[in-house]
């Protein structure tokens, strides 16, 4: 049974000894059920969080997050252009393990909700890049897991044998997966201080008249620690508005060395959650959570194309609609699954927007009835598009998608082909377009109620 605010905020004070609580209210931020929070506020006008985990394994990620916090010196966070949470102290709620932490302001925004251009989409890559821009001394001092390329690797290959054994994985995927391994060319990463695995849920916005809606407060420190960049990068397979420019500007901000398999590495994280949501349902002897993840599986693994699958690096896309629902996958195990997930559907004709190439042998003439010159140009653009790797070829583009979870498309028609523009009509600047995106980015996030965040 949930506690009530006025039991938990009555705790602050053994976190925080001299504290004088004046009021108590519940969060408003969403969660998923494992701990229960409240806001206390003191007498001097501070607001702070206490949150009682309701299980072992919340308890562990509380004792985790607490470390990664304090581990976060003044001068480390100096270095971030927005705020972390303060690890303020930690007590007892009867049996529970409780933390207490300073109030975030902001607001936060789905996945599938943010917006690309300018404001919301190019703050969250220039927060990102500066999460993994943090010296690597910050998780060494505090003992956190410091991990090169071959352990993110040997890591990957375990996961995949442990869900492989469970006997619910579609033989594609393991082959996929291990092939992915495999390759050494993805492996070749330069390592980085990263959250393990960022969600969108883990951005704070405000909005700022000039600039649009920017990161103020980044949330969820319990995986600090040093490994691959991409795993921070795989939740934006749930945000086809925003993932191009999130990638942009991740790459304007950092002055690491170029990775080429950036995106693709991003990719298999992303595809990986299900796995270790089969997993760890297996591991707590859940039917429920293996026969949801076993579900989830096997839709990702109809929404590919291709059989014969030798490496994920031949892979161009196809399966992003699926993995938008890799933002609501607990990081660990639950003892209360939110049936939103598990009631989700998902058609294997919806997960996958064909790209094959109609065969058309109709070919223009000229009036002798010779082929003309545009169907030769064509075809060499063809043959030089495949001399390079997938992961050097845009991503798919999947906003036409309509019909499944994290598509912001109506369902319906677009424009006849026909429907030009007048002629008297001018191409805006390059200024206007910036403006234009920013206004509807600023629109997109202000749909969101503003409120308090963890």
């Amino acid at each position: 049974m949930a506690r009530s605010p006025f039991t938990l905020v009555a705790a602050v004070t053994a976190a925080l000894p001299g504290a004088e609580v004046v009021g108590a209210r519940s969060l408003t931020s969403d969660g998923d059920g494992r701990f229960d929070s409240a806001v206390a506020t003191l007498t001097d006008g501070r607001e702070l969080v206490i949150r009682v985990a309701d299980d072992d394994a919340a308890a562990r990620e509380l004792a985790e997050e607490a470390l990664a916090l304090r581990a976060l010196t003044p001068g480390a966070r100096e270095m971030l252009p927005f705020q972390v949470p303060t690890h303020i102290g930690e007590t007892r709620v009867g049996d529970g393990r409780a933390m207490v932490t300073d109030l975030m302001p902001g607001f936060q925004v789905d996945a599938a909700e943010i917006p690309g251009g300018r404001g919301a989409a190019t703050s969250i890559g220039a927060a990102i890049a500066a999460v993994h821009a943090l010296p690597v001394s910050v998780v060494r001092a505090a003992g956190l897991a410091v991990r090169d390329a071959d352990d993110v690797r040997t890591e990957i290959l375990r996961l995949v044998d442990r869900a492989a054994a469970t006997g619910r994985v579609p033989a594609r995927l393991t082959v996929r997966w291990r092939d992915a391994a495999a390759e050494d060319d993805l492996w070749r990463f330069e390592t980085a201080v990263t959250l393990g695995g960022m969600q969108s849920q883990s951005f704070l916005f405000e909005d700022d008249p000039d600039a649009g809606p920017q990161v103020v407060g980044v949330l969820g420190w319990r995986g600090l620690n040093v490994g691959d960049p991409a795993d921070d990068l795989g939740w934006l397979s749930g945000a086809p508005e925003a993932a191009a420019d999130v990638h942009a500007a991740y790459v304007a901000a950092s002055s690491r060395a170029a990775d080429d398999a950036l995106q693709v590495r991003a990719r298999l994280h992303a595809e990986l959650e299900f796995a270790r949501w089969l997993v760890h349902g297996d591991e707590l002897r859940r039917s429920d959570i293996v026969d949801d993840a076993a579900a989830l599986l096997e839709s990702l693994a109809q929404g590919l194309r291709d059989d014969d699958l030798r490496v994920i690096a031949s892979y161009t896309g196809g399966v992003d609609s699926a993995l938008d629902v890799l933002d609501r996958v607990p990081d660990t195990a639950a003892t209360t699954i939110d049936t939103s997930m598990q009631t989700d559907a998902y058609r294997p004709e919806d997960l996958w927007q064909d790209e094959d190439r109609a065969d058309d042998q109709d070919t223009a003439t000229e009036a002798d009835g010779g082929p003309t010159a545009d169907a030769d140009a064509d075809a060499d653009a063809d043959a030089d598009a495949g001399d390079h790797p997938a992961w050097e070829q845009p991503t798919q583009d999947l906003t036409d998608v309509t019909g499944v979870r994290g598509s912001s498309r109506p369902e319906t028609g677009s424009a006849p082909a026909d429907s030009a523009a007048a002629p008297d009509e001018r191409e805006p600047s390059d200024m206007e377009s910036a403006d234009e995106a920013q206004r509807a980015a600023r629109a997109a996030l202000q749909r969101w109620t503003s409120s308090d965040s963890e």
